[in-house]
């Protein structure tokens, strides 16, 4: 069941379950809370898990017209503090981990683990921004279709077919994103800072999950980034959507993160 709070007069959606060390589980572009569902039944066994609607997304408003990480971030914060929570795991999919690193870079403190699922600590290079900018712009007449697409080309290409029921049901959650949230989320992660010191500097545990297969993020690109590290790597072999495409796997890997 959704709980909601007032951030800065906009309506933050999240909901609760467990009792243990608390788990925030953050979703991705188009995405909302219920892609946590299988991950938050099997986690919230021992610990308090807290699934969130970013800003634009599932239940939770719109707050201007360019969501920053740093706003959503703070979004999450003022969720974590009504529900008095001082330290938490984070797990965050592909946006939902820059929103993770902002929390992170901010509150360093209030972080016990961070878990980044098919998602990067770089900025968006100029092609990615050109990308987004082109996407913002179509999106405004062709919004139904652009969406649909968007979801499809986050599976590996032969997955595409094994998980088309799933992939459906994504879409239909996509669909419900207004396009104000749509257009929002992408400005926000068009100037999204670039945190890859923080798998260098920072004290908590770090976790990367990447597909190999991802159309989305470069693999080779994603281990660069963990060189000389001690930040641990789990790599499955297909896309982007490891809790669709590998989700027993990932489930496995989650647990023992944050055991």
């Amino acid at each position: 069941m959704l709980n909601s709070i007032l951030y800065k007069n906009t309506r933050i959606s999240f909901s609760t379950k467990g009792k243990g060390t608390a788990v925030v589980l953050l979703h991705g572009f188009l995405e909302n809370s219920t892609m946590w569902n299988s991950v938050a039944d099997s986690l919230s066994k021992k610990n308090r898990v807290v699934c969130i609607d970013l800003l634009g997304h599932g239940q939770t408003a719109c707050l201007g017209y360019v969501h920053t990480m740093e706003i959503m971030a703070e979004a999450v914060g003022a969720v974590l503090t009504h529900l008095k929570i001082r330290k938490s795991v984070f797990i965050g999919h592909s946006m939902g981990g820059y929103v993770a690193l902002a929390f992170a870079e901010k509150n360093p403190d209030n972080v016990k683990g961070l878990c980044l699922m098919n998602s990067t600590t770089r900025a968006d290079n100029a092609n990615r921004v050109d990308l987004r900018t082109r996407a913002i712009e179509a999106v405004k007449t062709e919004y139904k279709n652009l969406v649909r697409l968007s979801v499809l080309n986050l599976f590996r290409p032969k997955n595409r077919i094994l998980f088309k029921t799933e992939i459906i049901a994504i879409k239909a959650e996509a669909l419900k994103t207004p396009l104000q949230g749509y257009i929002a989320a992408q400005e926000g992660m068009k100037i999204r800072n670039d945190r890859e010191v923080l798998l260098h500097f920072s004290p908590y545990k770090k976790m990367f999950i990447l597909g190999k297969k991802d159309p989305v993020l470069d693999c080779k690109e994603l281990l660069d980034q963990v060189k000389n590290t001690e930040v641990e790597v789990i790599e499955f072999p297909d896309g982007h959507m490891s809790h669709i495409e590998n989700k027993e796997e990932l489930i496995i890997a989650l647990k023992r993160f944050v055991k």
